[in-house]
C-alpha cells in the first residue's frame, strides 16, 4: 500500500460516507450553477465556456470548483471572494450580490467579471457562491477591450472594484446601468449580469438544501474538511517523488518599446517536505504592452500548471496550502501591478508559466511528460453590423483550438482547447455566422504543425474568413509565439509561428504578426491564422517511421515534412485512396545525412538564411526547426538578438540530447 493510500484523509468528526457525499455534493452545487450560466447568458462567448463557478467557505477559501472550469479563473476565484470580504467586512447581508473583475485585486482581466453570493443561515454566513464570465466587450480603446497598444489600463476597459449590485435581494439598477453603460453592448451585458447573479442563487439553494437535511455544522466541517482533504492527498503524493530544485526559463515574443529580443520569465521550483515552491524573481520587467500578469493571475499559473501533474486530486484552497510561490516584487511582467495593462495576460506570462512547469515536472513525473502545447489566441472583430437598417455594434470573438505537446508515450492531442482552459468549446461557426457579418472560409488541421518528435506534438488548425456588410470595423488579435516559438523537449523540434494574416492571396498582402490592435478592415477582406501544434519529445529520428507513414495517410505530415522532419522517406502510390508505401533504402539514407548535418546546420549565418526565405528558397518550418533562425514573417527581415536566443533554446532543449544518443 502506497503511503497516499494510508494516509487519513477523512476529516475528523465526520464518518466517511457523509464526508463522501457532501464532498460530492458542492462539485455538484457548482456545476448547477454553470448549467444555469451556460442556458441563460447572453454573450456568445460566455456561451461557448468561457467561465466558472466555486464555492467558498466563509472566510473566502475555495471549497469546490466545477467538473468543467477554467484553470485560470479557479485560481483567482478566492482572491476576488476575499478581496470581497476585505471591502464590506460586516456589511455584508443576505440578497446581497457583489460584483468585481479588478486584476489588481486578484482577478485576471477586465473582461472577467464575477458574482458573488453570500451564503446565509440565519444571521450566519457560511459560504459564498461565485460565477466569473467573461464579457465580449468591457469597453476600453477598441471593440472587444483587447488593445495590444495599451500600457497602462485606463486603455483597456472598466475597472469594477468590489462593488454591491444586489442589495438585500433588490437589484440596485443604477449601479447595473453603470456598469452595462461603458460596454459596447450594454443589452447583452445586462443580459449576463442577470444571468450570472441568478446563476449564483442556484448554488445558494443546493448548499442550503445539505444544510436542511445534515445540518449546518455538518457542512461546515465539510468545507473545511474538504479542503484538508485535498492538502494531505497532495503532501501524501509529493512523499513518493524526488525532493531537489528545478529551473527553466520561457520567453514573451519581446517589448515593443524596447527592440526586438525575447523575453523571460524565468521559474525554479523546489519539492521538499513543506511543498511545492516556486521562485519567480530574475523574470523580466514589464513590458510596454497589455502581455503582463497580475499577482492573481500569476498563482493561478503556477496552480494549473501543476494540478495538471495531479488530475486525480480535486482542486480547492487545500491545494493552495501545499503550492507556495515568491513572484516577485511589482513591477515584473510576472507581478505588473496598478496600472500596468494586464488584459493580455492569458497569451502572455500565463501560458509560458504553465509550460515552464509542464517543462520542470516532466523531469520530477517522467510517466507524465508533456512538451509544450500550443498558445491561446483570440482575434477580434468589431464594428458596426450593416446587414440590417439599425447597424448594432457587432463583435466577432474567436479563439482556436491547437496542438499540445507530446507525452511520454504518445503523440500529443490535435485540435483541443489550450492548456489556458481545457473546458473552453470551440465556437460553432454557424452561430458566428449568424450573429456577426463574418464568413468562415477554411478550417483545418495544418500539416507539419505538430513539434516532430519521436513523438510528435498535437497539430494546430488553419481558420480563415471573409468580412461582408459591416462598417467603421477593426482588427484586434492577443497571442503570442511568433518569435518564441511552441517549443520540444528531451530532442523534440518546435512547431509552427503563430500570427495573422490579411488578405494573403491578394496583390497587398500584409503579415500583421501575433498582437495588434485596432487594424482598420472592411468589407471583402479575408484573414487567415494559424493555431501551432505542441512541441515534440524526443530526436525525431528516432520515431518509428511507420508512424510517419500513416501521420501522412492522414494528413498530419506532408511528403516534404516526412523526409525534412523525420528523414522518412515516403512514395505516394495513390493519394486519391491514401496509398503510399515506405521507402526504407531511402530513409536510411536520408536519417544519415540529417544526423551529419543537422549540427552544422544551426551554425549557418542567420543573414544568409533570411535572404534565402525572402527569396522563397526556405519555408518557416526550415527556418525555426533546421537553422533556428527567427525573422519577420511576412518581410523575413532577421530579427539577430531573437535569433541567438532562440539557438540557445534549441542546443538546451533538442541538440543537447541528440548528443546523449550519440554517446
Amino acid at each position: 500500500m502506497t503511503d497516499t493510500q494510508q494516509a487519513p484523509l477523512t476529516p475528523a468528526g465526520l464518518d466517511p460516507v457523509t464526508f463522501e457525499v457532501l464532498k460530492n455534493a458542492f462539485v455538484t452545487a457548482v456545476d448547477l450553477m454553470s448549467e444555469q450560466i451556460m442556458r441563460t447568458c447572453y454573450s456568445f462567448v460566455i456561451y461557448a465556456r468561457d467561465f466558472s463557478s466555486a464555492l467558498c467557505d466563509a472566510e473566502g477559501n475555495t471549497v469546490m470548483q466545477g467538473s468543467e472550469d477554467i484553470a485560470v479563473h479557479v485560481g483567482t476565484l478566492h482572491f476576488q471572494c476575499k478581496a470581497v470580504l476585505e471591502q464590506f467586512g460586516d456589511d455584508i447581508h443576505p440578497g446581497d450580490v457583489f460584483a468585481v473583475n479588478d486584476p489588481y485585486r486578484g482577478g485576471t482581466h477586465f473582461n472577467d467579471v464575477s458574482f458573488i453570493r453570500p451564503i446565509f443561515v440565519g444571521d450566519e454566513v457560511i459560504g459564498y457562491a461565485q460565477n466569473k464570465g467573461h464579457w465580449a466587450d468591457i469597453g476600453g480603446s477598441v471593440p472587444g477591450s483587447f488593445d495590444v497598444n495599451a500600457s497602462e489600463h485606463f486603455g483597456e476597459g472598466l475597472r469594477i472594484p468590489p462593488l454591491r449590485v444586489w442589495s438585500r435581494g433588490r437589484r440596485l439598477d443604477d449601479v447595473a446601468q453603470l456598469l452595462v453603460s461603458n460596454t459596447r453592448s450594454p443589452y447583452s451585458s445586462m443580459g449576463d449580469l442577470n444571468a450570472q447573479a441568478e446563476a449564483t442563487s442556484v448554488c445558494e439553494r443546493e448548499v442550503l438544501r445539505l444544510v436542511e437535511r445534515y445540518g449546518r455544522g455538518t457542512v461546515v466541517a465539510a468545507m473545511t474538511g474538504v479542503q484538508d482533504y485535498v492538502e494531505r492527498l497532495v503532501r501524501a503524493r509529493l512523499t513518493e517523488l524526488p525532493t531537489g530544485t528545478w529551473e527553466t526559463v520561457d520567453h514573451l515574443d519581446a517589448d515593443p518599446g524596447a527592440g526586438e529580443g525575447l523575453i523571460p520569465v524565468r521559474i525554479r521550483m523546489t519539492i521538499d517536505a513543506d511543498g511545492v515552491f516556486y521562485d519567480l524573481n530574475g523574470s523580466a520587467p514589464v513590458v510596454s504592452t497589455f502581455l503582463n500578469s497580475g499577482y492573481g493571475t500569476t498563482f493561478s499559473a503556477l496552480y494549473a500548471g501543476t494540478k495538471t501533474f495531479f488530475p486525480e486530486v480535486p482542486l480547492n484552497s487545500g491545494f493552495y496550502r501545499v503550492v507556495k510561490a515568491d513572484i516577485g516584487p511589482e513591477g515584473t511582467v510576472v507581478n505588473a501591478g496598478w496600472p500596468h495593462a494586464v488584459t493580455g495576460f492569458c497569451s502572455g506570462p500565463y501560458e509560458k508559466l504553465m509550460n515552464g512547469l509542464f517543462e520542470m515536472w516532466s523531469g520530477v513525473m517522467p510517466e507524465r511528460a508533456m512538451a509544450c502545447a500550443f498558445n491561446l489566441e483570440y482575434l477580434l472583430i468589431g464594428g458596426r453590423d450593416a446587414r440590417t437598417a439599425d447597424r448594432p455594434f457587432f463583435m466577432w470573438y474567436d479563439w482556436m483550438a491547437g496542438g499540445w505537446g507530446a507525452r511520454a508515450t504518445k503523440d500529443g492531442p490535435n485540435a483541443t482547447a489550450p492548456v489556458f482552459g481545457p473546458g473552453l468549446a470551440v465556437q460553432p461557426v454557424e452561430g458566428q455566422e449568424r450573429l456577426s457579418p463574418v464568413i468562415i472560409t477554411e478550417h483545418r488541421i495544418v500539416p507539419d504543425s505538430g513539434g516532430p518528435g519521436r513523438y510528435r506534438g498535437g497539430c494546430g488548425l488553419e481558420k480563415g474568413g471573409t468580412l461582408t456588410d459591416c462598417a467603421g470595423t477593426v482588427m484586434s488579435y492577443c497571442c503570442d509565439r511568433a518569435r518564441s516559438v511552441t517549443w520540444g523537449i528531451e530532442g523534440g523540434l518546435p512547431s509552427v509561428p503563430h500570427g495573422v494574416w490579411l488578405n494573403r492571396d491578394s496583390d497587398d498582402p500584409r503579415f500583421l504578426g501575433a498582437t495588434f490592435s485596432g487594424v482598420k478592415v472592411g468589407p471583402g477582406d479575408t484573414f487567415t491564422r494559424p493555431s501551432a501544434g505542441g512541441g515534440g519529445m524526443g530526436d525525431p529520428l528516432t520515431r518509428d517511421p511507420a508512424a510517419v507513414l500513416e501521420d501522412v495517410i492522414d494528413g498530419y505530415v506532408s511528403l516534404d515534412g516526412a523526409e525534412r522532419d523525420y528523414g522518412v522517406v515516403v512514395r505516394a502510390i495513390d493519394p486519391e485512396l491514401d496509398r503510399y508505401e515506405l521507402d526504407t533504402a531511402a530513409t536510411e539514407e536520408a536519417r544519415a545525412r540529417i544526423r551529419s548535418e543537422r549540427r552544422g546546420l544551426l551554425e549557418t549565418d542567420p543573414e544568409d538564411v533570411a535572404r534565402r526565405y525572402r527569396a522563397g528558397e526556405l519555408d518557416t518550418a526550415d527556418l525555426v526547426r533546421r537553422y533556428g533562425v527567427v525573422v519577420d514573417w511576412g518581410t523575413g527581415e532577421l530579427h539577430p538578438d531573437t535569433t541567438r536566443e532562440y539557438r540557445e533554446l534549441l542546443h538546451r532543449r533538442s541538440v543537447a540530447h541528440w548528443d546523449r544518443a550519440a554517446r
